[in-house]
């Protein structure tokens, strides 16, 4: 259904969120208030920063006794859950922790998410892949993002790269939900310019999927047992705040990535993301982007953006009226144009704004070659959570020719029957 006739509105979110730069310096007092003893989930540059031992001291000072894992790897590799669960669940190292607090990019914090229910329920992660099949809750999650894109802080959600199965898989459930986040500006200072571009284009890429989604008009036990219930009203009003912001501030950060304002304003953009995605989940350029990135090293967000040009001209004939909206919102659309071109005047903004942050805006340059496309397509296939939020349906046959259009860089406006 293209039009959300029942006027829902639905969020998914943590209990507390805490925006603001220093705002990091109130992690003790929120901590302290749910445990005595916690795990810190981190990776090893964020572990050797002043920073680290600036909280990792303060949470001390407040009389709570602290353990580290920071051997987090990119992509939340299988294997650092297994070895989080290995040293904490057995033995007197597990006693005491109470909670777990996530410092770091998106897949520190889903680590954090993810070992604090393994660690109660303790099972094999495989046995939650999918929506719904985490059994209980687990040990109460405090985040802390140091990059401004992942949306990670607020979701229930996190991704895992299973080697053995060759690919990224998605853990959904409600009790992944963070106890508090603590969204610091000031922590994404000292973000390397590369990661910086690259969680920019996965934001932007969070807030066109969200905004263009299908709205599903869920019924009472929808709503009850599936997390993507699709885009509402209240979807609407984060995503709509997140493009605004991402438009004035996404190249001020990237030209002078020193600008405290220019960054606390992307970092919200992808808090805004992230509570939209919560509940609508993000659509067809994340199912292709899976399976894409085991045969190309790109960063997640800048493979989602090189593919997004030509996923929102997919979905364009579906969504014409979101993407003209889109358009009055970035300041691009003027009222004599139809609304078709208001529409198109959106899309060409994105692609402006991915060019902004240095993202590649085809295929090819990210190494994807045409003889993967099938296998691409096949996989991408059975990503059916998030092929049901894709406005258009896909089929494999449309998968494969954007993955085409994509790797000639062919931007023009066009169909796929």
């Amino acid at each position: 259904m293209n039009d959300n006739i029942l006027g829902l509105g639905l969020l998914r979110q943590p209990k507390s969120v805490l925006f603001g730069p220093g705002q990091r310096r109130q992690l003790p007092y929120i901590a302290k208030s749910i445990a005595s003893s916690v795990l810190i989930v981190t990776d090893a540059r964020m572990a050797a920063s002043e920073t680290f031992h600036e909280i990792r001291h303060s949470l001390e000072d407040h009389g709570i006794a602290v353990s580290v894992y920071a051997e987090t790897e990119p992509d939340l590799p299988r294997e650092n859950i297994l070895a989080v669960v290995n040293r904490y669940a057995h033995g007197t190292a597990s006693c005491a922790i109470d909670a777990v607090i996530g410092i770091g990019g998106g897949s520190c914090l889903d680590l954090a998410k993810v070992c604090a229910v393994a660690l109660v329920n303790q099972h094999d992660v495989r046995d939650y892949y999918g929506e719904f099949r985490v059994p209980a809750p687990g040990l109460p999650v405090i985040t802390v993002p140091t990059t401004g894109g992942t949306g990670a802080e607020v979701t229930c959600i996190s991704v895992v790269y299973d080697r053995d199965k060759g690919m990224k898989l998605g853990i959904a459930s409600p009790h992944l939900e963070p106890y508090a986040a603590v969204i610091d500006p000031e922590l994404t200072l000292t973000c390397p310019p590369g990661l910086t571009a690259a969680t920019a284009a996965d934001a932007l890429s969070h807030l066109v999927e969200a905004f263009t989604a299908r709205a599903k008009n869920p019924t009472p036990e929808e709503i009850d047992t599936k997390l993507y219930a699709g885009k509402n009203r209240l979807t609407d009003l984060f995503a709509g705040q997140g493009l605004a912001l991402l438009n004035t501030s996404l190249a001020r950060v990237i030209d002078s990535p020193g600008d405290i304002a220019a960054r606390a304003d992307v970092m919200f953009a992808a808090y805004c993301a992230g509570m939209a995605i919560n509940t609508t989940g993000t659509a067809g350029a994340h199912a292709i982007q899976s399976p894409m990135a085991t045969y190309c090293d790109a960063p997640h967000g800048f493979g989602v953006g090189a593919l997004l040009p030509y996923i929102m001209r997919f979905n364009l004939p579906s969504r014409v009226e979101a993407f003209a909206e889109m358009g009055r919102i970035f300041g691009v659309a003027q009222a004599s144009q139809s609304t078709l071109e208001q529409a198109q005047a959106a899309i060409l903004r994105v692609e402006a704004l991915l060019e902004t942050a240095r993202a590649p805006l085809d295929l090819k340059s990210i190494g994807l070659k045409p003889e993967q496309f099938d296998a691409i397509a096949d996989q991408a296939m059975q990503a059916t959570r998030l092929l049901a939020n894709n406005p258009r349906t896909l089929t494999k046959q449309a998968i494969v020719a954007i993955l085409q259009k994509g790797y000639e860089g062919d931007r023009s406006w066009w169909e796929i029957a």
